[in-house]
């Protein structure tokens, strides 16, 4: 049974404090957020020069296509980079991200799955982004072009073809839930809840995992690799959420979904900004947004990110639902 058929009353789902898009949309995105800061996180890269200002470790970039005539100029953007993620600068929810792992001896493009592109395919799928295919609203758009990422070797057991990703509801400076999205054979390597990832609902004080979801239905280990999701934590936890707080004074914004990834050389990063967040964390947690966001909206202002990330630890941390009640409980901090 998935969670929704679970909590079909809206008795239930109010006394599980789930909020719904109209409450999000309203209480907090309307309340919190000023719509003229909205450019710096809808285009991914005025969102990565502005984390760059900031000091906050983004993926490098490699180079961007603005104009089509641009787009033949595609193969000396990419000569000497053996990985890279060419990604639209106005799109959401993964669309028009094209991964390319390796380059073969015979400059073919090879995708996680080992499809293989060739230089136009390539070309083509720059210049469906400039026309606007993947982005909001359908207007002209960037291509930005970053290095691969090369995710910590601690998580690669737990992904499919592609990088997992921590997505982090930011509020008011303070860190609030957390989910890890999983690819899968279904979402085509990419990190899509929708597409078919894992969600996996993170503790706040330790990073470990919570619970599974797929598909909205619980699952305990990763249906590709085998992986039991048990075992998943979160490296250099406090760090990533010390990282993700900082994006509050970064943006201006009040409410907002921080994804972030794990590189093995360089620690956590900074993927992109969300100043529309999803709802789906709160299924992937088994627990509303509403208590928690209700919590932050009593506390002052002016309070450092490392507070508020301790302040979130504390408050927030959770045992997994993942561990029979015979196993040690997992450390709170």
């Amino acid at each position: 049974m998935s969670w929704w058929q679970q909590w079909t009353w809206p008795s239930r789902l109010r006394s599980k404090g789930i909020i719904g898009m109209n409450r999000r949309n309203i209480r907090y995105i309307g309340r919190y957020n000023n719509r003229r800061l909205y450019p710096l996180v809808d285009d991914k890269l005025k969102t990565k020069l502005l984390a760059q200002s900031h000091g906050i470790t983004t993926p490098a970039l490699i180079g961007t296509v603005e104009t089509q005539f641009g787009v033949k100029h595609i193969g000396d953007i990419l000569k000497g980079h053996q990985g890279f993620v060419i990604k639209p600068a106005k799109g959401s929810g993964g669309k028009g991200i094209l991964v390319i792992e390796r380059v073969s001896d015979a400059n073919d493009f090879i995708k996680p799955s080992g499809v293989r592109l060739s230089l136009t395919d390539v070309e083509r799928h720059v210049s469906n982004i400039l026309s606007g295919l993947y982005s909001l609203g359908g207007s002209p758009d960037v291509a930005v072009i970053e290095t691969l990422i090369n995710f910590d070797e601690s998580l690669m057991a737990y992904s499919y073809e592609g990088v997992p990703d921590i997505r982090v509801i930011i509020f008011n400076g303070y860190p609030v839930m957390a989910m890890m999205r999983l690819s899968t054979a279904a979402s085509d390597g990419k990190a899509n809840l929708h597409q078919g990832a894992v969600g996996v609902g993170l503790d706040m004080a330790s990073g470990y995992a919570l619970r599974g979801v797929q598909f909205d239905r619980s699952c305990t280990h990763h249906p590709d690799t085998g992986r039991d999701l048990a075992s998943l934590v979160v490296p250099q936890w406090e760090t990533l959420l010390n990282l993700a707080a900082s994006c509050y004074e970064m943006t201006g914004l009040g409410y907002l979904g921080t994804d972030m990834v794990l590189d093995r050389q360089h620690g956590p990063m900074l993927l992109e900004l969300n100043a529309r967040p999803g709802l789906a964390i709160q299924m992937t947690n088994g627990e509303g947004l509403r208590r928690r966001l209700d919590l932050i909206e009593r506390q002052p202002s002016g309070v450092s990110p490392e507070k508020r990330v301790a302040f979130a630890q504390h408050h927030f941390a959770r045992r997994s639902e993942l561990l029979d009640s015979t196993d040690t409980p997992l450390p709170s901090a």
